[in-house]
This record gives C-alpha cells, sequence and structure tokens, in this order.
C-alpha cells in the first residue's frame, strides 16, 4: 500500500477526481485528500456535491453511493462507469484542510509516491510554477517538486494563453508531468464515463497504479 496525494481545485472536471479517488482506494492505496475552496464551488455547480471543509466527511464526495463508509458508485451523475468489482473502502481516505500546514504531506519527509492536481486551476498551476506555497496544496506540489517525486497536473482549460503555457512549460522543465484532461476516442468510447475513464486511466498509468479502466492499443492497430 502507498500514500498518495489528491488535490481538487477550482476548474472544470471535478468528476475526473472522484473516479481517481475510487481507483487509487479500489487499488487498495491510501489517499490523502485536500480540496480548495473554489474546488468545493465547481463540485456543486457540476456535481451538486455539497462539501464542508470544516467538518468534512468523505461520504459527502459521494452522496447515495453505497452505505456508511463504502461506496460502490456514487457518481451517477454522468450515467453508469465500469464496474471496478467490489465495493470500495473509504477507511484510507485521510482529509486536510486546503490551510493545514501541520498536515504531513506539507513536509518532505512524509513519504507519498506521488501527488495528482485533479482537475488543475490555472491559478494553482501559476502559484505552484512560481514556487509559492500559501496553502497546503501548493505546499504539497513545491514538496514533490523539490524531492524529485511524482508531480501529475490535469489542467482542463480552452484556449490557454501563452502565459499559461508558460507556466505548463516551468512545471514540466522543474518535473511535473502536465496531462491535460483530453480524452482520446480510439478505445471505443460511446459513453462520458468512458472518456472520463481515458483521462483517469493515463493519470493512474503515471502513478503506476493499476487498473481495467480502458482498452489499451495493441501493436496490430487495434485497441486490446
Amino acid at each position: 500500500m502507498a500514500n498518495y496525494v489528491v488535490a481538487i481545485t477550482g476548474a472544470s472536471g471535478s468528476i475526473y477526481a472522484l473516479r481517481l479517488l475510487q481507483v487509487l482506494l479500489w487499488s487498495g492505496h491510501a489517499v490523502h485528500l485536500t480540496i480548495s475552496r473554489s474546488g468545493v464551488q465547481v463540485l456543486g455547480t457540476e456535481l451538486g456535491v455539497t462539501v464542508d471543509l470544516q467538518r468534512f466527511q468523505p461520504g459527502q464526495l459521494f452522496p447515495g453511493g453505497g452505505t456508511a463508509g463504502v461506496i460502490d458508485s456514487g457518481l451517477e451523475h454522468y450515467g453508469g462507469f465500469r464496474p471496478l468489482g467490489g465495493q470500495i473502502s473509504l477507511e484510507r481516505l485521510a482529509y486536510h484542510r486546503y490551510d493545514d500546514f501541520s498536515a504531513g504531506i506539507a513536509s518532505g519527509s512524509f513519504l507519498t509516491k506521488g501527488m495528482v492536481i485533479c482537475p488543475c486551476s490555472m491559478g494553482t498551476v501559476a502559484s505552484v510554477a512560481g514556487g509559492h506555497s500559501e496553502n497546503l496544496i501548493q505546499r504539497a506540489a513545491d514538496v514533490h517538486l523539490k524531492e524529485r517525486r511524482r508531480l501529475i497536473v490535469v489542467p482542463r482549460e480552452t484556449p490557454i494563453s501563452s502565459i499559461q503555457l508558460e507556466n505548463l512549460r516551468k512545471l514540466s522543465e522543474a518535473g511535473a508531468t502536465v496531462l491535460p484532461a483530453m480524452p482520446g476516442f480510439y478505445h471505443g468510447a460511446r459513453t462520458i464515463p468512458d472518456l472520463i475513464d481515458f483521462v483517469v486511466a493515463r493519470i493512474a498509468d503515471q502513478l503506476g497504479v493499476e487498473h481495467t479502466l480502458m482498452r489499451r492499443w495493441g501493436a496490430d492497430g487495434r485497441s486490446i
């Protein structure tokens, strides 16, 4: 079991984050979650999810998704996702307030296998690229860069200005992986969940987490 950090910020595409949480927990890993205030607003707007940053409970992210402490779906907003197999325990999900610098993930001495900012707002991109540590999300990202650990940013913005491109370039050169939420279609996508799973699958690949979210392109030119 490994520690992974997931940060949800105020870009569109919060459904990617919830599916990623499912996959990481289903894989048996521990997830350290932090959410920005803007991320809460987007969760409410896009998914009708109400999150209380002061009195957070993991079940707030997956309303109606299962019994207390366990989820089997909770992502009905976009229809049916491919089952991961069995129920998913929330016991390995640890929450840290975005302004809590006493959290372990604020220090390089706290070992993780990687961090994903998903979705990653361009404001967060700019702050991390500039070396700011004004909240826990930015600090944890800075820690992953300085410790040479995996940092994956998942921007969801279009069009992208030259300033934003420059900030993304800085992050890439500093060691981060820039993985835009750009779903592919070659894997036989038929539904919105298929497109979401494509992006989450690519994130999982970068983290080295096994999954069965999509069919892969084979050597013979076909999806397998």
